[in-house]
């Protein structure tokens, strides 16, 4: 890992254009993502996740809406396969189990497939487009305690 790094909980009132900055890089930009499939009108009623280098530059993000969904999860590519990603997930899945959730889902791409299963995801849906690139829905259903 290059520096350390933080995440946050943080809403979109607070932290919208730092949360925006991120999501138009990676979704906008480098995935071509039309703005008005980004920008969907989820995000104001969401929770969201930004992770913070040592400079305090936010460097990821994910949003965490109801009935344990893990959505638009970015990070700058400087960043990835450094771990970040997956913390982020960690945090991600750990704010909806306490929130009560037995079952956290998400629309994962097809080529971070094999990221999400490491952390126990798999498959439950049938490949789909969405905003013209290949994704299946995942689930990670939660131990009964």
């Amino acid at each position: 890992m290059q520096d350390e790094f933080s995440i946050e909980k943080v809403s979109w009132k607070t932290h919208a254009q730092l949360l925006k900055n991120v999501r138009e890089q990676v979704f906008i930009i480098e995935q071509e993502v039309p703005i008005v499939l980004e920008w969907d009108g989820l995000d104001d009623d969401a929770q969201h996740l930004i992770a913070l280098n040592a400079k305090g530059e936010v460097v990821g993000c994910t949003r965490l809406l109801s009935g344990g969904i893990i959505g638009r999860m970015a990070v700058l590519k400087f960043w990835r396969g450094q771990g970040l990603g997956y913390k982020l997930l960690q945090r991600a899945i750990a704010f909806h189990q306490q929130q009560g959730e037995q079952k956290v889902i998400l629309s994962a791409q097809w080529h971070a497939i094999s990221f999400y299963e490491k952390s126990g995801f798999v498959k439950c849906s049938l490949p789909y487009l969405d905003a013209n690139i290949l994704h299946i829905d995942m689930q990670l259903v939660a131990p009964i305690a």
